[in-house]
């Protein structure tokens, strides 16, 4: 049941809490669904969250630490001894949530949850898991699966599914293989109904599923989900043998923590934070880029200090200062964000490299040429009588344009190359490189056309 968690409503739990009434707690929480309890748990202290959680099922509150922040599962998952975590959640989890959960300990507390796990066969697969890197399909797996041999017959496929199906709490997929465990295919459920006396499975399964292989990175995997529609796809070893599947929730996950790393980083944030963090840590996140930009600033200032006597003998060139800043920063950035989200939605390929240098050069010879010549116009209809800074600044924006275009393309696609977030391009850093540049364009140009029209 979805319920709504409002200040009202968490106050009254708390009253609860406080009572000591415990039937009452249970009766509030047990129809709610794990994700509501959870963000019910985000209004209460730590000490009362886990109150709740003892009055849980050992199922539903594995499934609610899921749920909850990960600073607070921390906080509460410090509270508890090691055969405890072990036990009554790890065992409760399904192995990628399972993963998930033992990554975010110390090595030395998860060798230690691990040797508490009663279930040798789950502790075994968790192990195998956690050799898998964080950013692929590995890392992200998990292994509760339906396997049917593609050489069963349907009775004893139904038979083995039935009992499979027992210690599964969804069921997605039915995966077939052959005898060495390589993936064959998968069996639609309605071929149960429509082929109940079947011979052999690999008759009715449907073959050549889309599947990806233990080493794929995630974003790949988010893109193949997208194309195809998927809600499950099973993960194959490097010669073919099933080894894991991947949900349809996991990847959005996934996406959206890349989305906000992405995001963040775009915004000039130098590590991963949220509004819940410290003072210390969210000022340590922010400060160095602004450290940069302070810097950048700094040189531009020394770069217009070496311009003093020009601007003194032409003050208004002072006035169009800001709009070459302005102008080369938003336009690289618009550059830079395009590639990015081209890369990241799969619509950009890295191997068109100079394809994509070259359309960008074309548009950014239009943006150039629209916007100076804009400039132009204005300049000679407003200062007549200024032709040097009428020159100046309209030959400025043609090549701060055409610098924060092609800079706002090279960079992201580069960083891809090199297997850097290209987010990275999107933020300050090509704002600060195009305030300096872009100073330099028009100190160098204004010099020249001062010269030229003296």
């Amino acid at each position: 049941m979805v319920k709504e968690i409002s200040p009202k409503y968490i106050e009254e739990i708390k009253a609860i809490i406080e009572t000591g009434d415990r039937e009452g707690a249970v009766r509030e929480m047990q129809d709610m669904h794990p994700a509501d309890i959870a963000e019910l748990f985000r209004g209460l202290e730590i000490e009362e969250a886990g109150i709740l959680i003892g009055l849980l099922d050992a199922d539903v509150a594995a499934d609610v630490l899921m749920e909850m922040d990960e600073d607070d599962r921390k906080e509460y998952l410090a509270s508890l001894s090691k055969e405890t975590i072990a036990t009554q959640i790890v065992e409760h989890l399904e192995t990628d949530d399972a993963v998930d959960l033992i990554q975010e300990l110390d090595e030395k507390d998860r060798e230690e949850v691990l040797s508490h796990i009663n279930d040798v066969e789950q502790a075994g697969d968790i192990i195998d898991l956690l050799k898998y890197d964080d950013d692929t399909a590995g890392g992200m797996m998990g292994t509760e699966m339906i396997i049917v041999n593609e050489n069963w017959s349907m009775p004893e496929c139904v038979k083995q599914m039935r009992a499979q199906a027992e210690d599964m709490d969804e069921i997605y997929n039915v995966y077939v293989v052959d005898d060495d465990n390589r993936l064959r295919g998968v069996f639609p459920l309605k071929k149960m109904i429509t082929h109940p006396s079947v011979s052999k499975i690999k008759h009715v399964m449907q073959e050549d599923p889309v599947s990806v292989k233990t080493d794929t990175p995630i974003d790949e995997v988010a893109l193949d989900f997208e194309k195809y529609n998927l809600v499950a796809m099973p993960v194959v070893d490097s010669i073919g043998r099933l080894v894991g599947r991947i949900t349809v929730d996991d990847v959005m996950d996934s996406v959206r923590e890349q989305s906000e790393r992405d995001y963040q980083l775009a915004s000039g944030l130098s590590g991963d934070v949220t509004a819940d963090d410290s003072i210390f840590s969210q000022t340590k996140a922010r400060i160095p880029w602004l450290l940069v930009g302070v810097l950048c600033g700094i040189v531009a200032s020394i770069i217009l200090g070496g311009f003093e006597s020009e601007l003194a003998m032409v003050t208004s060139l002072a006035l169009f200062i800001p709009l070459i800043g302005g102008t080369g920063g938003n336009v690289g950035v618009q550059a830079s964000a395009i590639v990015v989200q081209g890369l990241a939605n799969g619509s950009l390929d890295i191997k068109k490299f100079a394809s994509q240098l070259w359309k960008e050069t074309l548009i950014g010879l239009l943006n150039a040429s629209v916007i100076s010549g804009a400039v132009l116009v204005y300049n000679v209809l407003m200062i007549p009588g200024e032709f040097a800074v009428t020159m100046t600044v309209a030959v400025s924006l043609f090549a701060v344009v055409m610098f924060a275009t092609l800079l706002g393309t090279l960079v992201p696609l580069t960083l891809e190359k090199l297997h850097i977030n290209p987010a990275l391009a999107t933020g300050p850093f090509i704002q600060v490189s195009n305030d300096i540049v872009g100073i330099s364009i028009y100190v160098q140009v204004a010099r020249l056309f001062l010269q030229i029209f003296s």
